[in-house]
């Protein structure tokens, strides 16, 4: 097995800072979630006034509930999808810590896993694009070409054994 040179791009060090950023988020919003879920269902029905929530649906301000639905079931229902997309969250969290910690390690695994994540974040981004026009994603696919071109920069990959390393100029 090749061995990584021993000096870490600074490229590869701002890539898993970003990484350690979006974990960080991703856990907290993630825990946020989670106990948005584990308390609304233990929030007063009154909170959940159906005529209030179901108001016009035609005029798109509210939530299109069936009619007669409980507001214990509602409550229910939201609870645990905050809490199923909490779950989420946390485990994204967690696993980016480990990827920025193969990033500053120079493993080869967290090279190809941040290569996917990019891959599936502008896959994900054009299609919010396209059906929800939604071009704040633009930053992100952006973001995301620029980390795939630099991660297949030969230095780079060389870092993470993906690639043959630069071999020092022949001694005179």
């Amino acid at each position: 097995m090749e061995r990584t040179p021993r000096s870490r791009p600074t490229g590869v060090t701002i890539i898993a800072i970003l990484t350690i950023i979006a974990g960080a988020f991703s856990l907290i919003f993630g825990i946020g979630l989670i106990t948005l879920g584990a308390v609304l269902p233990t929030l007063p029905p009154s909170v959940f006034n159906q005529s209030q929530l179901q108001g016009n649906i035609t005029d798109g301000q509210a939530l299109p509930i069936p009619p007669g639905t409980s507001p214990m079931a509602l409550q229910s229902l939201l609870g645990g999808l905050g809490i199923a997309f909490g779950a989420v969250l946390v485990a994204i969290g967690i696993v980016s810590f480990f990827v920025a910690y193969g990033l500053l390690k120079g493993r080869g695994w967290a090279w190809t896993v941040t290569i996917i994540l990019s891959i599936i974040s502008i896959v994900w981004n054009a299609i919010t694009i396209a059906t929800a026009a939604n071009f704040g994603g633009i930053i992100s696919i952006i973001i995301d070409a620029i980390i795939i071109y630099y991660l297949y920069r030969p230095h780079v990959k060389a870092y993470f054994g993906k690639g043959v390393s630069p071999s020092p100029p022949p001694a005179a």
